[in-house]
């Protein structure tokens, strides 16, 4: 069976509006919430960046049975990952057991902001699996000390253990991160519907049987021409894929990047309009690379409550039936 979820843009939300959507997914029905983790919008008319693990922590204290989940946090340069560790044990505590730490090479956007270069795909990754052990270290409440190639921690402890330690999930986009990553996660996250990727970390993924978590934007509205204006006001940035949004640094970057990307090639990308069949069946490509848990981005904070009132329930069901 298919998870559905939910996801909490923090790029277009402040903190407040955030948790009220969370505690109204919930009541919905949807079976787990993303957060993203970003100290910059995409574009600046998306409009919002607060900080995505005290509203994950908030969201906890109003929340009581839908799964938590970064989608994704980058453990290596604007965080190190010691401080990583103490943030996901904090946080499956709080939740009681209902914390998936997804984390990801990051981008640009948001990891410029310590004044650090930004390295090369290939370096962010060996960051990210030297990221992993400490993580994985720190989680077993010992006392740990490393000297690796790209990071150090002096006799750290984590005093706050939860019972069964934190999962973790890892965004991959290729073969090279498949079979480097499935060996040291839980779980796999991607935003591509490619069955290869599924099959690859079937292959290389030791121990319990995994999920494998997608993501897809949406917009609804009762008005289509109106979902496709919002969409392509917020999110034409989409269009630009992996390989470019992780290295440009800023939103006047994605800007001027999608200034020819227009209100009918963001269509294309993303079912918009009042249509619940449509927009259901949008996300079937997840469905038959067999992904088992799929989260839902509507499109702009506009309108996100009238969505949850109106259409996310609805939704659910017939992407349920699906």
């Amino acid at each position: 069976m298919t998870n559905f979820g939910y996801t909490l843009m923090t790029e277009q939300s402040g903190p407040r509006e955030l948790v009220r959507y969370a505690q109204k997914a919930e009541d919905v029905g949807y079976d787990f919430e993303v957060s993203s983790d970003h100290a910059f919008p995409w574009l600046e008319s998306m409009g919002h960046a607060p900080y995505a693990w005290t509203v994950l922590g908030a969201v906890a204290q109003v929340t009581s049975t839908v799964e938590l989940m970064t989608y994704v946090t980058c453990p290596t340069i604007r965080y190190h990952p010691a401080v990583v560790a103490q943030k996901a044990a904090t946080l499956q505590i709080l939740s009681e057991g209902r914390f998936t730490l997804g984390l990801g090479a990051g981008e640009n956007l948001n990891e410029h902001i310590v004044g650090e270069r930004w390295p090369a795909v290939g370096e962010r990754q060996d960051m990210l699996e030297e990221a992993i052990h400490i993580i994985r270290a720190l989680e077993s409440g010992d006392v740990v000390t490393w000297e690796g190639t790209h990071f150090r921690v002096d006799q750290a402890k984590l005093w706050d253990v939860p019972d069964g330690g934190v999962p973790i999930g890892v965004a991959v986009s290729g073969a090279k991160g498949i079979e480097r990553f499935a060996p040291l996660g839980d779980h796999m996250i991607t935003t591509d519907p490619v069955p290869e990727l599924v099959q690859g970390w079937n292959e290389h993924h030791q121990g319990a049987p995994s999920r494998k978590i997608g993501q897809i934007p949406i917009c609804w509205d009762p008005d289509e021409d109106a979902a496709v204006a919002r969409a392509h006001d917020l999110f034409r940035w989409f269009a630009g894929g992996w390989h470019v949004n992780a290295d440009l640094p800023t939103p006047a970057s994605f800007d001027s990047a999608s200034q020819f990307v227009r209100p009918e090639d963001v269509a294309e990308s993303i079912a918009c309009g009042p249509d619940l069949d449509r927009l259901a069946e949008s996300v079937r490509p997840f469905l038959d690379a067999g992904f088992t848990d799929i989260a839902i981005v509507q499109v702009g904070d506009e309108g996100q409550d009238r969505f949850l009132d109106e259409a996310a329930g609805p939704l659910l069901e017939k992407l349920r039936a699906l």
